[in-house]
């Protein structure tokens, strides 16, 4: 699953990138600006903006390429940075629906679950206490096979 959301995140990332910087062409080549701003500065802004959104959505994608292969699932900083790419998802895909339409929500969607997917498929890996391993791993938790009564 984490192999499917890594590669479907790796076409997101290059489709993004491909998005801003046309869109940093468009302004360039019309001489667009907002408020007074250069066009030169927003098309370098455009530009900026890809590179930082291609490289977050590209690391998410290799921190599930990375669970993957190691079929373990991401611990600490690297699990907060997919739960906060599931939560860009799920805004972006609010926005979508107003700005774009269905079917970039429906995109939006789809990616977000295939993340939460990827997350809880793997879930938190609960590892046995040291008590348990060692005695009877029948044993239930707080269940001791010594007799402590008379």
């Amino acid at each position: 699953m984490a192999a499917v959301t890594a590669s479907v995140l790796t076409v997101e990332a290059a489709v993004l990138v491909g998005l801003n910087l046309f869109l940093g062409k468009v302004a360039d080549a019309q001489q667009m600006s907002l408020a007074g701003i250069e066009p030169r500065a927003m098309t370098v802004s455009a530009v900026i903006g890809a590179v930082l959104v291609g490289g977050y959505v590209l690391s998410c994608a290799a921190i599930l390429v990375r669970t993957a292969v190691r079929d373990l699932p991401p611990r600490g900083f690297w699990r907060i940075v997919l739960i906060s790419c599931a939560v860009v998802h799920g805004v972006l895909g609010a926005f979508c629906v107003g700005l774009v339409g269905w079917l970039a929500f429906t995109v939006m969607m789809a990616v977000l679950g295939l993340i939460v997917w990827s997350l809880t498929w793997y879930g938190e890996a609960m590892e046995e206490p040291a008590e348990r391993t060692a005695g009877h791993p029948a044993d239930g938790p707080g269940i001791s096979a010594e007799p402590t009564g008379p």
